[in-house]
C-alpha cells in the first residue's frame, strides 16, 4: 500500500499535474489542518488521510479535466465547507483569481487559515449566504467560473450559482451517480435563469472506485434581477 505522500504524488501526475515541492507541502500541511481542526469542528466525516487526498483533494482536482479552467480567470466556490473543491484547485492553479463562500463562520474562519497558511495569494473567503451576495454588484455576474459540491438538487444549486456567472461563463456542479435523473427536475431551472446544460462529464478520481459527474452549464442570457429569491422561497418551491 502507498504511503499518502505517494498517493498525492502519484494522483496528481494522472491529472498532468507536476508534483513540485511546493504543491506537495500545500496539500500535505492543508491536510493535517483540516484533520487537527476537524477534532473541534465538524468539518468533514473523513478522517483517514488517504481517504482526505483521493476524496477530497483528487475530487477537487477532477474539473481540471474539462480543461474549462484557464489561467487568469475568476472563479467562485459556493459553499465551499472547507474549502472544497476550490483551494485545491487554486493550489495547483495560482494564478486563478479564487473567492470562496460559505454560511457557517466557523468553516470560513478555518478556509481563512489554511489560506494564510498556505499564503495563497489572490484568494478570498467570504462569510455570507450566496442568495444574499449574488445580489452585490460587487459579486453578481463577475464570474468566469463558479464550482460547488454543495449537495443541494441541481435546480436549487442552480438559483444560488447561476447569479454570479457572467454570461459566457460556466458553472461546474460536482455530482455522484442519478445525476441524469435530477436533470430531467433540472431544465427550467436552467433555462429561466439564463444557462444552457451543455454537458455531464463523467470523471474518473485517482484511487476511487466512486462514480463522479461533473454538470456544465453555460451562462447564454443574464440572469433575471428577480433571482436568486430568499432561502425558503428557493427550499419551499424550486424552480
Amino acid at each position: 500500500m502507498k504511503n499518502k505522500e505517494e498517493i498525492l504524488k502519484s494522483g496528481l501526475l494522472k491529472y498532468n499535474i507536476v508534483p513540485d515541492d511546493q504543491i506537495l507541502s500545500s496539500f500535505l500541511k492543508y491536510m493535517e489542518l483540516l484533520i487537527e481542526k476537524n477534532k473541534t469542528i465538524n468539518l468533514t466525516a473523513i478522517n483517514d488521510p488517504k481517504e482526505i487526498i483521493v476524496e477530497h483533494f483528487f475530487d477537487s482536482l477532477s474539473v481540471l479535466k474539462l480543461n474549462i479552467i484557464k489561467p487568469g480567470m475568476k472563479m467562485i466556490d459556493i459553499g465551499t465547507g472547507a474549502g472544497f473543491p476550490g483551494l485545491p484547485i487554486k493550489i495547483v492553479m495560482t494564478d486563478i483569481e479564487t473567492t470562496l463562500v460559505d454560511s457557517s463562520k466557523k468553516r470560513v474562519n478555518f478556509v481563512r487559515h489554511v489560506i494564510n497558511t498556505l499564503g495563497l495569494k489572490g484568494t478570498a473567503v467570504i462569510h455570507d449566504r450566496a442568495e444574499v451576495l449574488a445580489r452585490d454588484k460587487e459579486y453578481r455576474e463577475q464570474y468566469d467560473v463558479v464550482v460547488s459540491r454543495a449537495v443541494a438538487h441541481t435546480r436549487v444549486l442552480c438559483e444560488y450559482c447561476l447569479p454570479f456567472i457572467k454570461k459566457g461563463g460556466f458553472f461546474l456542479a460536482y455530482k455522484g451517480p442519478g445525476i441524469n435523473d435530477e436533470i430531467l427536475f433540472s431544465e427550467n431551472a436552467i433555462e429561466m435563469l439564463g444557462g444552457e446544460l451543455t454537458g455531464i462529464k463523467e470523471v474518473e478520481v485517482p484511487f476511487s472506485k466512486k462514480t463522479y459527474n461533473i454538470v456544465i452549464i453555460k451562462k447564454r442570457k443574464q440572469t433575471p434581477d428577480k433571482y436568486p429569491r430568499s432561502s425558503n422561497k428557493i427550499k419551499k418551491s424550486p424552480l
